[in-house]
């Protein structure tokens, strides 16, 4: 019984050790693992946020009517461009039967009044000639019935201005010949022949007849979200690249953020307006779609790695990275960082642009693919 015991526990030992032979011999004859290195290049760096919006004219003012009618004529078109004063658009008056009637009314009131000084002047004249009253007595009926004659004048024209829109005397500023109050190019258009427009005061817009602006100082107007608005500031640079026009980007400068945002779909954005540089050669349409990168720091040509290579101490949280010193032999070295694009990050210090920089994901890559 000892015997059979002692031959398994002997069988057991010699299995155990060819094993752990067969081990080791299959371990060294892997293949050892070889590292790549990269060197570092001469990069452009840019930090940058991003914003989506569209391009505008800077100032675009819409002109609307002093009166309600009906247009008769429109003069332009959308891509016109006028100078102040110059005529858009004619309308045929609709008289409020209303105020036709106020109007009306004024004019037989004033008639009166009129009448009456008239009578009280020539009465006051006849006596003045006889001697009864003195000058000053003339002259104080005089002015009455020469303010009746104002008064009568001024109705009638109201009463004219309400029915036709315009009075005899006032030529080019009848009130249904609408001109433009600003130079630039017309945007829009939105009325046609026939269509009825109604008149701009305290209690309503009032219908647009045209809009009309400078698209030689245009802005970008978009929105940030909310985790980059901290970054940006007043005057940073704009790079503005427009869908409808390809391989041209157009210089900005940021000039407006909203102090307050707004949300829209889960999350807060915030407004941000930005002046585009006078464009000579290339027309930009008001309305196009746009994307706005805000330049937020920027390094020309310095030295920069891939930021997959470079790593961080496990206590200090220093960057560092490993620099061929033999074959297939490292050395550690501590860098000091500057800005990074997400892909490149710039290396100010600790490594010079000769040096073979380890791939040291390298072997993670391996062993996935494995």
């Amino acid at each position: 019984m000892k015997k059979s015991v002692t031959i398994i526990i002997l069988l057991f030992i010699v299995v155990s050790f060819a094993g752990a032979m067969y081990y080791l011999y299959q371990k060294n004859s892997e293949d050892p693992v070889v590292y790549k290195t990269e060197i570092p290049t001469k990069q452009t760096i840019v930090k940058k946020a991003v914003a989506t919006g569209s391009i505008l004219p800077l100032e675009e003012v819409l002109i609307k009517p002093n009166i309600s009618g009906v247009i008769e004529e429109v003069y332009v078109e959308g891509g016109d461009y006028v100078k102040t004063g110059d005529l858009l658009a004619k309308i045929t008056v609709v008289p409020n039967l209303t105020a036709l009637n106020d109007a009306r009314d004024a004019i037989d009131q004033s008639k009166i009044t009129l009448n009456d000084s008239k009578r009280n002047y020539d009465r006051q004249l006849e006596l003045f000639n006889k001697g009864v009253i003195s000058q000053a007595d003339l002259e104080q009926a005089e002015v009455a019935f020469d303010q009746a004659r104002q008064s009568y004048s001024a109705a009638t024209k109201r009463y004219d201005i309400i029915k036709t829109g315009t009075a005899s005397g006032y030529g080019n500023q009848a009130l249904t010949l609408i001109r433009s109050t600003v130079s630039g190019m017309v945007l829009d258009v939105p009325v046609e022949k026939g269509n009825q427009v109604i008149e701009s005061n305290n209690f309503n817009e009032g219908t647009t007849i045209a809009a009309i602006a400078d698209v030689e100082r245009m802005i970008f107007e978009g929105k940030v979200d909310e985790s980059e608005v901290g970054k940006i500031y007043k005057d940073l640079p704009l790079e503005i690249t427009v869908g409808a026009i390809e391989d041209q980007v157009f210089d900005a400068v940021l000039d407006y953020i909203a102090p307050k945002g707004v949300e829209e779909n889960g999350a807060i954005q915030f407004e941000i307006k930005g002046t585009l540089t006078k464009q000579d050669s290339t027309f930009i349409r008001a309305g196009l779609s746009a994307n706005a990168s805000i330049i937020l720091a920027r390094a020309d040509s310095v030295l920069a790695l891939k930021e997959a290579l470079v790593q961080f101490d496990d206590d200090t949280k220093s960057p560092f990275v490993e620099v061929e010193v033999g074959d297939q032999q490292f050395e550690r070295k501590a860098v000091e960082l500057g800005i990074s694009d997400g892909i490149f990050v710039e290396v100010k210090s600790g490594i010079s642009k000769d040096d073979k920089i380890k791939v040291w994901n390298n072997v993670e890559d391996e062993a996935g693919s494995r």
